[in-house]
C-alpha cells in the first residue's frame, strides 16, 4: 500500500497443550536447545513447541484470512513431541488436549523490524517479532513510541532497525526465504563467536571475489556482500548454493571445505587457524598486506549546497581544499554517534566517470563500512530532507572496488604501481589523488585502519582485477600477503581504532569514545549534535571507553563484566587478540558507581579492574 518492502515471511508455527499431568505444578519453563523444543507450564499441563528444521511456509495468503488457524501437520511437528518425551518421559503416556497452529512472521536474522522505513518518511515498522512478541513487546513498544515522537529511540536499537538490511535485500524474496528458514531452524542453536550463515549466500560479490576465492579466501557475509574473512592455505573454499528446502541445490558445487572450516570455528577457544590469522597480522605489521574492502559503501555528496550540508552532517571540518581526506563522525541531536567514516573533498570530473562525476557546486566522496551502508544512506538522506539542502547523494558502491595496501613496505611496492610520487612531502597522510595504476585510473588515499603506513585504492569495477594483479606482482618480492577482516579486527584493536556499532553506537558520544578530535568545537561552524556535545563537555563526562589487556592467553568476545572493588562498573563492548603484543585486548565503557565524572576517577595500570 505504501511502497515499503518488509523483509519477513510467514510460516506455520505451532504448539500443543497436553492433558493434566499430576505433580507438574512447580515445574519451571524449560528450553532444550539440543532438541530445539520448549516446555512451558500451562496450569496443570504443559504446552510444547519448538523450531523444526523443515518449517512450512504460508504460500497462499488470502486477503480474507484474519485470526484463523491451520490444521497441524503431525509429520512436521512430531520431532518436537519426540524431543519433549526425551526430556519429560511422562509425556509419552499423556494425551494432547489441544493444538494451536497459526501464521507467524519470521525475519532473516530472527530479530524484529522496527523504525522508520527507508522508502517513506513517517512510516514506522513494529513487526516481525519471530514468536517473541510477548517477551519483547513491552520494551520495543516503549522504544518505538519514543522513536516516533523524538525521531530516535532512547536505547541503541540498531539490531532491530529496518535499516540494518540493504535495500537490495529487502525486496529479494529468495534471499528472505532462505535466510529466514535458516534463522528459524537455528533459533535454539548455540551461537558461536565467528559463525556465518550458509543460506542466502553469494548474493552480492565484489569484483575480486573469484580471484580471491582461488587463493583460499574464506568469506564472511555482511549486508549481503561476501567479504574476505581470512585466507586458508588449503586452497579454495567456495560457499555452497544452499536453498531453503534444506538441500544444496547445484550439484557442481559439492565442495564442503567451507562447511568444514566453519565447523572448526564452533568453539569458544581460539580456533584451529588462529596462527593463520596471526601470520596475516604480522605480515602487515612487518612487511605489507592487501585487504579487499570493496564491499564498503561509497557515496558522492554533490551540489550547490554540498559544503553547507557537509558542515552540518559531519562533526569534523571536511570543507578543506580538494585533495583532503578527513576521518569524521556523524551525530544525532543527542550527540550520539550515528556513523564514523572518511570524507574526501573532490573536484568535478567528467560525465559518467565513477571516480569523479560531473557536478555543479561542491563535491565530497564518502567511504563507509559496508555492513552499515544502508544505515548511513538513510541517516544522510533524512538530514538532507529535513534541512532542505540543495544537493544530492549518489551511491556508487557497486561501481567501485576498494583495495587497502597496508604495512611499512607499502610505499616501496606501490611506488612501482602508481604513477605518482608517494613521498611524505608529495603525498601526506590524510590526502588523496586521482592517478593511474597498471594503466587504469584510480583514486589513491593515504589512510590506515590498522595503524601502519598505507594507501587505499578506489578502482572502477572493471579494472579491479588488473590493478590487484599488478600490486600483488610488485609486492611478491617484498612478501606481500592477502589478509581479511579477521586480521583487520585484530590489527585495529591493537591501535585503538574504533568500530561503529561495537565501540561506537548511537547512544555513545565522541567525548565518551575518545573521539573529541573529530569535533570542530574550536570553530564556530554549527553541526548536528554540537549543542549536546558542548553541554556534555561543560557538565562532565560520566562514562568513558577504556582499554584492557590480560596476561592470560584466553579469548574474549564482548559483554564480559568489568569489576572494580567488588562492583560492576561496565562491560566489554569489543575484544580480540593482539598478535603484535601477544595479548587479548578489550574495550569497554565504565562508570563511577558513585555517579561522579570519570575524569575524577582515574584508571591506571595495576589498578583493581578485572
Amino acid at each position: 500500500m505504501a511502497g515499503v518492502h518488509v523483509p519477513l515471511v510467514a510460516m506455520h508455527h505451532a504448539y500443543v497443550v497436553t492433558e493434566r499431568i499430576e505433580g507438574i505444578q512447580n515445574m519451571p519453563n524449560v528450553r532444550d536447545h539440543d532438541a530445539s523444543v520448549y516446555l512451558r507450564l500451562q496450569g496443570d499441563a504443559l504446552s510444547v513447541g519448538g523450531y523444526e528444521s523443515n518449517p512450512i511456509f504460508w504460500e497462499e495468503v488470502s486477503e480474507k484470512f484474519a485470526f484463523g488457524l491451520f490444521d497441524l501437520d503431525w509429520d512436521v511437528f512430531m520431532q518436537h513431541i519426540e524431543g519433549a518425551v526425551n526430556r519429560v518421559p511422562v509425556l509419552e503416556k499423556t494425551g494432547i488436549k489441544s493444538t494451536v497452529c497459526g501464521p507467524e512472521s519470521f525475519t532473516a536474522d530472527h530479530k524484529p523490524l522496527m523504525g522508520e522505513a527507508p522508502e517513506v518518511r513517517g512510516f514506522f515498522l513494529g513487526c516481525g517479532f519471530n514468536s517473541a512478541g510477548m517477551m519483547l513487546g513491552g520494551g520495543c513498544g516503549r522504544e518505538l513510541a519514543h522513536w516516533i515522537i523524538h525521531g530516535r529511540p532512547e536505547k541503541d536499537m540498531y539490531g532491530y532497525d529496518i535499516r540494518r538490511f540493504h535495500h537490495s535485500l529487502t525486496d529479494n524474496n529468495r534471499w528472505i526465504r532462505e535466510r529466514s528458514h535458516e534463522s528459524y531452524a537455528k533459533n535454539y542453536s548455540v551461537v558461536f563467536p565467528h559463525d556465518e550463515p550458509l543460506a542466502g549466500r553469494n548474493v552480492r560479490k565484489d569484483p575480486l571475489h573469484e580471484e580471491l576465492l582461488r587463493q583460499g579466501c574464506v568469506f564472511q557475509e555482511r549486508h549481503g556482500w561476501e567479504r574476505p574473512g581470512w585466507f586458508s592455505p588449503g586452497g579454495a573454499a567456495p560457499v555452497l548454493d544452499y536453498d531453503y528446502y534444506g538441500a544444496y541445490g547445484r550439484e557442481r558445487h559439492r565442495d564442503y571445505t567451507y562447511n568444514r572450516l566453519l565447523g572448526d570455528e564452533y568453539t569458544f577457544d581460539f580456533p584451529p587457524h588462529h596462527d593463520i590469522i596471526k601470520n596475516e597480522c604480522l605480515t602487515c605489521r612487518n612487511a605489507l598486506a592487501l585487504f579487499d574492502m570493496s564491499y564498503f559503501g561509497k557515496f558522492y555528496l554533490v551540489g550547490p549546497e554540498a559544503t553547507k550540508a557537509a558542515d552540518w552532517l559531519f562533526s569534523a571540518d571536511v570543507s578543506k581544499a580538494p585533495g583532503s581526506t578527513v576521518y569524521t563522525c556523524m551525530l544525532n541531536r543527542q550527540g550520539g554517534v550515528e556513523s564514523d567514516l572518511t570524507v574526501s573533498r573532490i573536484s568535478p570530473g567528467s560525465p559518467g566517470s565513477p571516480l569523479a562525476p560531473a557536478f555543479e557546486g561542491d563535491g565530497y566522496y564518502l567511504a563507509i563500512g559496508g555492513a552499515v551502508a544502508q544505515h548511513n544512506w538513510s541517516h544522510i538522506t533524512t538530514v538532507l530532507q529535513d534541512m532542505k539542502f540543495q544537493c544530492k547523494l549518489l551511491d556508487c558502491s557497486e561501481e567501485l572496488g576498494m583495495m587497502s595496501i597496508q604495512g611499512p613496505l607499502s610505499r616501496a611496492v606501490l611506488q612501482e604501481v602508481l604513477d605518482t610520487d608517494l613521498s611524505n612531502e608529495a603525498f601526506p597522510f590524510s590526502t588523496h589523488k586521482i592517478t593511474t595504476a597498471a594503466g587504469c585510473q584510480v583514486r589513491a588515499m593515504r589512510l590506515s585502519f590498522v595503524g601502519e603506513m598505507g594507501w587505499e585504492l578506489h578502482v572502477p569495477r572493471a579494472d579491479c582485477v588488473k590493478v590487484y594483479r599488478a600490486v600483488m606482482q610488485a609486492g611478491a618480492r617484498h612478501g606481500i600477503a592477502n589478509a581479511g577482516y579477521r586480521a583487520i579486527d585484530s590489527l585495529s584493536i591493537e591501535k585503538g581504532y574504533r568500530h561503529w556499532h561495537a565501540d561506537l553506537r548511537p547512544d555513545d558520544t565522541p567525548l565518551e569514545a575518545g573521539l573529541a578530535f573529530t569535533c570542530k568545537l574550536k570553530s564556530s561552524i554549527p553541526f548536528l549534535g554540537r549543542e549536546a556535545v558542548e553541554a556534555q563537555k561543560a557538565k562532565g563526562i560520566f562514562r568513558r571507553l577504556v582499554c584492557f589487556t590480560t596476561e592470560e592467553k584466553v579469548p574474549m568476545f564482548g559483554l564480559e563484566a568489568i569489576w572494580r572493588d567488588g562492583k560492576v562498573v561496565g562491560h566489554i563492548r569489543r575484544a580480540d587478540f593482539g598478535f603484535a603484543i601477544d595479548k587479548t585486548i578489550a574495550y569497554g565503557y565504565i562508570r563511577d558507581p558513585a555517579g561522579g565524572p570519570v575524569s575524577q576517577w582515574p584508571i591506571g595500570a595495576g589498578q583493581a579492574l578485572n
